[in-house]
């Protein structure tokens, strides 16, 4: 490449970086200083610089900071698992759901609830009397053993971006069966949680939620170097990437885990929000052009981005009746979908 092109090049990602930046900073400014209780400007202000009231402390400190903390690792999460596993599979519909793990999650939280609720204390039926502290930990065990499981199949068969696809559909398939089952034999008067944890949500989301997704935000950032060469070759078919000296099934196998644990965590904590880890990576890329880390950098930015901007829709349009983030991201990410495929085919 030629001094002027490269120049150019490194111009256009400066400016990226920097728009970027600002959309962040005014999405965490939106979402802080907005929301349905009206806590005046002044007031959230205040508390932000260690003052203000106890009701405006309680309603920035205590529930808005946490939702939206947690808001943006779960999209960071989910969308450099989404982008990992549709660079490893070579797979543009490649999101969580490919390989089970938003399926084993609701199954596993599906299961803790009806073991937990319906059987050793029929009588409770209220969000208040439910175990929902350990729902996170539910939802990350299944979501990781569902991975394992489909990983183990894979291998067995010969591990390769095919067998990874199709076996992680055909799985994920049944254990969804198997949780609507439960589900729908459970009754209406007790499925109020796991419907609105199905949807994807924030609500009522505290700090113990984003640290429990904290370390595996820290762990998944740190492996990006490791992992940044070998997934550039990944991208590649195996004897091609095996022709420059890659370890191809212990690489792919590390990339595999890393995507699990940060979409199993991420769907254990906030539920299975959908289309933000397959539309994220694609509007990074498009984006980003050929500039392979800055897709990455953008993937992880537009991520906390997305769920930021759409909790605050959907706290802002529903009110007291807050819509489900998920829900946000669904009908915003269908035409989004479409005009990236249109731009990019």
């Amino acid at each position: 490449m030629s001094a002027p092109a490269s120049t150019s090049a490194g111009s256009a990602s400066l400016g990226m970086a920097a728009v970027l930046t600002i959309l962040a900073v005014l999405s965490l400014a939106a979402a802080i200083f907005l929301g349905v209780a009206d806590v005046p400007m002044a007031d959230v202000a205040a508390v932000l610089t260690g003052g203000g009231s106890p009701e405006a402390r309680l309603i920035i400190l205590d529930i808005r900071l946490p939702r939206i903390v947690t808001g943006i690792l779960a999209g960071i999460h989910f969308s450099l698992a989404g982008y990992l596993l549709q660079t490893i599979t070579r797979n543009p519909l490649a999101d969580p759901s490919l390989m089970g793990v938003s399926q084993g999650a609701t199954l596993s939280v599906t299961v803790f609830l009806l073991f937990t609720v319906y059987i050793f204390e029929p009588g409770s039926n209220t969000l208040a009397e439910l175990p929902v502290a350990w729902l996170p930990a539910a939802g990350l065990a299944g979501g990781l053993l569902a991975g394992g499981v489909i990983y183990l199949l894979a291998f067995r068969l010969g591990l390769s971006a095919l067998r990874i696809t199709l076996c992680g559909v055909a799985v994920g398939a049944v254990l969804h069966a198997v949780a609507i089952g439960l589900i729908a034999g459970w009754g209406s008067a007790r499925i109020e949680i796991i419907l609105e944890w199905l949807s994807g949500s924030l609500y009522a989301r505290t700090w113990e939620h984003a640290l429990f997704l904290l370390p595996f935000t820290i762990v998944g950032l740190a492996m990006l170097p490791v992992i940044s060469r070998p997934l550039m070759l990944l991208q590649f078919d195996a004897p091609v990437a095996r022709s420059f000296g890659l370890g191809y099934r212990r690489q792919f196998s590390i990339v595999l885990v890393v995507s699990c644990a940060l979409a199993a965590s991420a769907v254990g904590a906030v539920g299975p929000i959908v289309f933000v880890g397959l539309i994220v990576p694609h509007l990074a890329r498009f984006l980003a052009g050929r500039n392979f880390m800055l897709s990455i950098v953008l993937t992880i930015v537009l991520g906390a981005v997305i769920v930021t901007l759409g909790d605050l829709i959907g706290r802002l349009l529903g009110q007291a009746e807050e819509i489900p983030i998920g829900v946000v991201t669904a009908v915003f990410g269908v035409p989004l979908l479409l005009a990236l495929l249109r731009k990019t085919m």
